[in-house]
């Protein structure tokens, strides 16, 4: 099993389950199976209980499990079907733990953050991978986690350890490190010091990125690649930059071109080159910007001050319209609006 970690770092909602999604649909069109993890570091058990003006929507899985949005990314742009084991959080990890320390499964030894805490996230990460998530019913070649928040939370630094210890159990040629950051632009200049902090941090756990993905408004210009490769350790060509595009269904096909396939090959040590086959999906991309025919919905809702409360009822009306060949016009309408009015014309009544 190999093993695509991607943590973020400056600010959070960089478009880390994007980048991820993406980097799963390139590996698939090479021929590789995957699967995906997602770590979340609050110490909630599951999401279900968490408002969505809070964290969004909460994703219900086949199982039943109440997760986090971003597993119905994965399970969108990767066409598998996950389970609650594949959305970690710090609520489940300490419940384990403790219930197997009232067992007495430790046989009365102290309790502790390391190693007992970061042994459970290692098995657990292990375990879950090999859970089979598509159609063939087998193993995945590659699990993709997907670390929450950003480098530097003290929330997260449980499970950043974890994965420190995970690259020597599972071997580095089996381990790959990615970082996705800011790079914002002020006074007409790309601004690396955001990236270089964040890359810094990661060192200080012991984790050295090999891939570091830039976000950015315009395309990463070389000079601002050759010096993040300088002050972060990383190969220049491990530099990339995921800027600005029309719809998201444009990454995979963006990441392709900056040669991410030949990257993680090289990184873990695949024994036969990658060359993945985009085109039905590129196609797909572009047919989203040229329907000429545009359709306008309605989506009426509590929490509509936060989109993301509805984005895979969102993703199912764009999905339908792309089939549709329709340009999709979303009016949002708050439920509250309609439930005043609507009574005083009861009353009227």
């Amino acid at each position: 099993m190999k093993y695509i970690v991607v943590t973020g770092g400056v600010v959070s909602g960089l478009g880390k389950g994007v980048t991820i999604s993406s980097m799963g649909r390139l590996l698939q069109a090479a021929g590789m199976r995957v699967t995906a993890i997602k770590i979340d570091p609050y110490l909630n058990v599951d999401a279900g209980t968490m408002s969505p003006f809070e964290h969004g929507e909460v994703f219900v899985l086949d199982d039943g499990g109440e997760s986090d949005l971003d597993l119905g990314n994965y399970e969108r742009f990767l066409g598998i079907t996950l389970t609650s084991a594949h959305n970690l959080t710090t609520g489940k990890i300490y419940r384990k733990v403790i219930l197997a320390e009232r067992r007495g499964d430790y046989l009365g030894k102290t309790v502790q953050v390391v190693p007992h805490i970061t042994d459970c996230v290692q098995d657990w990460i292990e375990e879950v991978a090999h859970i089979p998530v598509d159609k063939s019913g087998e193993v995945a070649d590659i699990c993709l986690i997907e670390v929450g928040g950003t480098v530097g939370d003290i929330e997260s630094s449980v499970f950043l350890e974890a994965l420190r210890q995970f690259q020597f159990r599972v071997g580095y040629d089996n381990f790959c490190l990615c970082f996705v950051s800011l790079v914002p632009i002020l006074s007409d200049e790309q601004k690396t010091k955001p990236t270089q902090h964040g890359a810094r941090d990661l060192r200080s756990l012991g984790l050295s990125p090999a891939v570091i993905f830039c976000r950015c408004p315009q395309p990463l210009e070389q000079s601002t690649k050759q010096k993040i490769s300088n002050f972060c350790h990383v190969q220049v060509d491990n530099v990339l930059s995921v800027h600005d595009v029309s719809n998201v269904y444009h990454v995979p096909g963006l990441l392709q071109a900056q040669n991410l396939h030949g990257i993680l090959q090289k990184q873990l040590c695949l024994p036969t080159a990658l060359n993945p086959d985009l085109s039905n999906w590129i196609t797909m991309a572009r047919a989203v910007e040229k329907a000429e025919k545009q359709v306008t919905i309605a989506l009426i809702g509590k929490y509509t001050g936060l989109q993301d409360s509805y984005l895979s009822v969102i993703k199912a009306l764009r999905h339908a319209s792309i089939a549709c060949n329709v340009r999709l016009n979303l009016e949002w309408i708050e439920a509250a609006d309609l439930e005043s009015s609507d009574s005083e014309g009861h009353q009227d009544a």
